[in-house]
């Protein structure tokens, strides 16, 4: 698996625990919004941050797609 891939597997695993939603919620969450490949284009930035801010993060995102 690679770092990107991993990381991205990690950010699920914190917005579904922080939202207590089930994996396959927060998965599809992030495939009807495009999560993963905002997550995949924004790694370096993203990498940096710390769990709350990378939800924090991705709930902005999915918000100005809703």
């Amino acid at each position: 698996m690679t770092e990107t891939a991993s990381f991205k597997v990690f950010c699920l695993e914190c917005y579904k625990n922080t939202h207590g939603m089930k994996g396959r919620d927060a998965f599809n969450l992030f495939k009807q919004y495009g999560v993963l490949d905002y997550i995949g284009s924004f790694y370096k930035v993203l990498h940096g941050y710390g769990h709350q801010c990378i939800v924090q993060d991705i709930d902005e995102f999915i918000a100005t797609r809703r």
